[in-house]
């Protein structure tokens, strides 16, 4: 078994469930995309993504785009474009120094579902693949080491209501959030690369 560590074993004999993780990873868990992986994550206009410091201090991000953003290009390849933001560069940085990263995509309107994907990924900022996808500066690329379907049970189910304009979309003009002219930060946001 490969996703259990001893911890993990502690808990699920403390709870009497550690034969129930074993069939659920035996009948669940598969280290490739499969196309019904493909077609979800296709299917989603966002996804969390787990990253941890070089020192395991761990952080959780919102990334986000029109369906097809994300893509599974290969059993064992999916990429997502970095788009401006913020700067701070807190996922991406965590990617270069820790690749271990943990992806959850759910979708909460017409029919609950999510997937777990757990792997390794590498940041490229020059990848072939950077220029066919609008405003990207910077391609991450997972190779899954861990996929399953997660349970959708507490899943709420909600309406999607309106696009963000952020998102980069091919012959629009780029949307600025306003807090980039505000007056303290103004002077030290950087052009946009992408």
């Amino acid at each position: 078994m490969t996703m259990y560590h001893a911890e993990n074993r502690a808990l699920q004999d403390a709870f009497g469930s550690r034969a129930l993780a074993d069939r659920l990873e035996s009948r669940l868990r598969r280290a490739a995309f499969t196309e019904e992986d493909a077609a979800f994550v296709a299917s989603l206009r966002f996804f969390f993504l787990a990253t941890a410091s070089a020192e395991g201090r761990p952080d959780c991000s919102f990334k986000g785009g029109d369906p097809g953003f994300v893509r599974v290009l290969a059993p064992d390849l999916l990429v997502f474009p970095d788009y401006d933001g913020n700067g701070m560069f807190k996922s991406l940085g965590n990617i270069r120094a820790n690749p271990h990263v943990g992806l959850l995509f759910i979708a909460m309107e017409e029919r609950p579902k999510r997937l777990r994907v757990n792997g390794r990924a590498e940041v490229a900022l020059d990848d072939p693949l950077l220029p066919r996808i609008e405003g990207a500066q910077a391609l991450v690329r997972v190779t899954p080491l861990d996929i399953f379907p997660n349970c959708p049970r507490n899943i709420p189910r909600l309406q999607m209501v309106e696009d963000s304009p952020y998102v980069p979309r091919c012959g629009l003009d780029r949307v600025e959030p306003a807090w980039k002219d505000y007056e303290i930060f103004a002077d030290v946001v950087p052009p946009r690369r992408a």
